[in-house]
């Protein structure tokens, strides 16, 4: 019997797509080879974890194994067999128990026999081999720069390039590198879908970057200059205007992620108003009896 592809992620059928992202980010990187050498094992595991992600994040192939179970790999999951499958399997039903399939004992073909009666039988002649899946998780980094990686099938390590700007979800096109032809057919493609990782203090949209940065309230008060984090290119300066506020957002144009022949996108920075922890009580209020009068007139209590 095959493997549940929703036990293999440890999620549930009615899972989200977050769900299945987190679940396989999760096992992926306590199952990777790189991560568990000599253990050999680790590879065919890692391999079965990222055959059952790449079927449920896919909603097409999702919704044929929701419906069709395990015989959803066997017709490639291709809508058009399915169909198909439905029709003939509609018609086994109807004509079981009245000598059509089964001579009349109630009995229904399997799925092995369909492919048989319904796909061996076609016309003669090369055929082209089945495109086939695999997903790659890339750092946040190399995603958002670009990079050179590898990804494993059936044995075979296969070189790729990671464009810059790539997003997670998107799928990479290797030609020639899926399962090969019949009769002297042309081999089918390999479609890498990319998962990229988080980052510890960005966030992206699309070409545009994120980050919070921490500012102190004199800064706050009477406006600075200060050093912002870029993805890559170290750190930049950063004017705050005098009166910023806590949550108020600034744009540092061309310092997003750049890809290939696109103009770069921005940094949003977010600045966050720091409070001072320590010193004696006294202080503090010398402090906050200093800027009390800021607050007159602004509906601040």
């Amino acid at each position: 019997m095959s493997e549940d592809l929703y036990a293999v992620l440890g999620v549930s059928p009615d899972a989200t797509e977050d769900d299945i992202k987190r679940a396989y980010r999760k096992m992926a990187r306590k199952h990777h080879p790189d991560v568990n050498p000599g253990d050999p094992s680790a590879e065919e595991r890692f391999k079965k974890l990222s055959g059952a992600y790449e079927v449920l994040i896919d909603p097409q192939k999702r919704a044929l194994y929701d419906e069709l179970g395990p015989d959803a790999e066997k017709i490639g999951y291709d809508p058009e067999r399915a169909e198909e499958y439905r029709q003939w399997k509609r018609r086994a039903e109807a004509s079981a128990g009245f000598g059509g399939y089964g001579g009349g004992d109630g009995s229904i073909p399997d799925l092995e026999e369909l492919l048989g009666e319904l796909f061996g039988q076609r016309g003669r002649g090369p055929r082209r081999g089945r495109d086939v899946e695999a997903v790659l998780e890339v750092s946040f980094e190399d995603a958002a720069r670009g990079a050179r990686a590898s990804v494993v099938l059936d044995g075979r390590q296969l070189e790729l390039t990671i464009p810059a700007g790539v997003e997670s979800g998107q799928r990479l096109r290797l030609a020639g590198q899926g399962t090969p032809g019949r009769d002297g057919g042309p081999a089918g493609d390999l479609y890498v879908r990319i998962l990229v990782g988080e980052h510890p203090r960005f966030t992206r949209d699309r070409k545009d970057l994120a980050v919070t940065v921490p500012i102190s309230v004199p800064e706050a008060l009477v406006g600075a200059t200060i050093e912002v984090p870029t993805l890559g290119a170290g750190k930049v300066k950063l004017k705050v205007p005098p009166g910023a506020q806590n949550g108020q957002k600034m744009r540092l144009r061309g310092k997003g992620i750049e890809p290939r022949g696109e103009a770069a996108g921005d940094l949003y920075v977010t600045l966050e108003v720091v409070l001072p922890k320590g010193g004696d009580e006294a202080a503090r209020a010398r402090a906050a009896e200093a800027i009390a009068p800021l607050y007159e007139g602004k509906g601040v209590r």
